[in-house]
């Protein structure tokens, strides 16, 4: 375990966020890798089916990772407090709550999945193998919510390696897994569902095995699993506004990705790829808002807001460099990347995911100290202003599907997150800004961030 409540602010968020980083582009790497096997060893078809299909599975995985994170920070909370029993408290009833909400979701979503992708307007062409792929997909979400749960825990305590090392062994099954059942076996785009499955279930299975062997410290005992008076209200709270932040987003995603289907198989493919480069290129940004969350939640338990104050600021910088640096390799290597990714020399497939690439890598000095800020105000115990970010962005999207999208088409989709993203941080730095005015006192006198 790991106290990040001293050391020097930028070198303490940056070693944190290092291992979190890597570990969401292993995560992202066994996403592309289902992508590129599926290109490459069935068809472009089955490749728009997994992208037709990511919104919803990603809506629902969000959710799982949103809530688990919010879960996290009572923890951490605790965690820099020194507050052991009460820690172990927190953790019992996310324990709780990730599995009833977890079966709950995979419930749901079986149910409902078919209907879904037809109010969605998928395409004809590639309906039968997105509803394929998904089902697979949705029965795996208990296997998610344990890793990540297992994840988020062990990060709240100051441990950002050991889910890296257990998501690398994950990604590298996959692979090889994806291989095996698509290419050698034959399965089709259900074989590369399996993979992922799998794949989920090796992570959470390593995570909560190292926990019960290296971190008996954070496993509840006997009287840990009766909460007391206000503990499981905080838990619902911070993981359900984490949740439904990550859901209301991706619900605006849905209703874009409805418009986007309405452009034809194509756009799905192109947005497909173009998706998969922006979700690895916001791979830095993400993981220091992340460490964020954890590092904020840790001083402010510890009661050192100056120190959170500073941390922030030290994180900004960190996500303006890396945005220069992006931008460089975006538009150096994008568009063979994407060709790569797609398999494909159809250049109306190619075109359009180049520009969507490169119009949304412009506005990543928007969406870094996005990510800082939202996270932060989290890991401070805001939940409203985060949650009300999201439904902005949600706002954005459903106007954009059913006004910009039908008038310019896929260069409106291309537009549409970048706007949200300028509107969400102004909304997030004017409430940090209104805290910090609200709130100049001394460390010792501070009443709130």
């Amino acid at each position: 375990m790991k106290e990040l409540t001293s050391g020097k602010p930028w070198k303490i968020i940056l070693l944190f966020a290092v291992p979190i980083m890597c570990g969401n582009i292993f995560q992202q790497l066994y996403n592309l890798a289902d992508s590129k096997i599926v290109s490459t060893y069935i068809s472009t078809n089955a490749f728009a089916a997994v992208g037709a299909t990511s919104v919803i599975s990603n809506t629902i995985i969000g959710f799982i990772n949103g809530l688990t994170q919010g879960f996290a920070i009572p923890v951490a909370n605790s965690y820099g407090a020194r507050d052991y029993h009460k820690m172990r408290r927190f953790i019992a009833g996310s324990i709780l709550l990730t599995g009833v909400i977890a079966i709950l979701l995979t419930v749901l979503g079986q149910i409902f999945i078919s209907d879904l992708l037809v109010a969605l307007d998928t395409p004809a062409d590639i309906m039968h193998d997105s509803l394929d792929y998904v089902k697979i997909i949705l029965y795996g979400i208990i296997l998610t919510a344990i890793y990540n749960l297992s994840a988020n825990l062990l990060r709240a305590v100051g441990d950002s390696k050991t889910p890296l090392y257990c998501l690398i062994a994950a990604v590298l099954v996959n692979v090889t897994l994806d291989f095996v059942f698509v290419k050698f076996m034959q399965m089709g785009i259900e074989g590369a569902a399996y993979a992922t499955v799998i794949s989920q279930a090796l992570a959470g299975g390593l995570c909560v095995i190292y926990i019960i062997r290296k971190f008996k410290i954070i496993i509840p005992e006997k009287g840990d699993w009766h909460l007391e008076q206000g503990q499981y209200p905080e838990l619902v709270t911070t993981g359900m506004s984490m949740g439904f932040m990550s859901c209301i987003v991706n619900i605006g995603s849905i209703v874009l990705q409805n418009a986007i289907n309405k452009l034809g198989t194509v756009y799905v493919a192109a947005h497909t790829a173009a998706r998969k480069l922006f979700d690895i290129l916001t791979v830095i940004l993400y993981s220091v808002g992340l460490a964020m969350t954890t590092f904020v939640s840790q001083n402010v338990g510890a009661g050192k807001y100056a120190r959170v104050r500073q941390g922030i600021r030290h994180a900004i910088f960190i996500v303006t460099i890396a945005t220069t640096m992006l931008i460089v390799v975006c538009f150096a290597f994008g568009e063979g990347i994407l060709r790569w990714i797609t398999s494909t020399d159809d250049m109306s497939i190619i075109s359009a995911s180049v520009m969507y690439s490169r119009i949304s890598i412009l506005f990543f000095y928007v969406l870094g100290p996005l990510f800082i800020l939202r996270c932060s105000l989290q890991g401070m115990g805001h939940k409203i202003v985060p949650v009300a970010s999201s439904v902005l962005e949600m706002v954005v999207k459903v106007l954009s599907a059913n006004i910009i999208v039908p008038v310019f088409a896929y260069k409106g989709v291309a537009f549409t997150e970048p706007i949200s993203w300028v509107l969400m941080t102004i909304l997030l730095g004017v409430a940090y800004a209104k805290v910090q005015t609200e709130s100049k006192q001394t460390d010792g006198n501070y009443a709130g961030i």
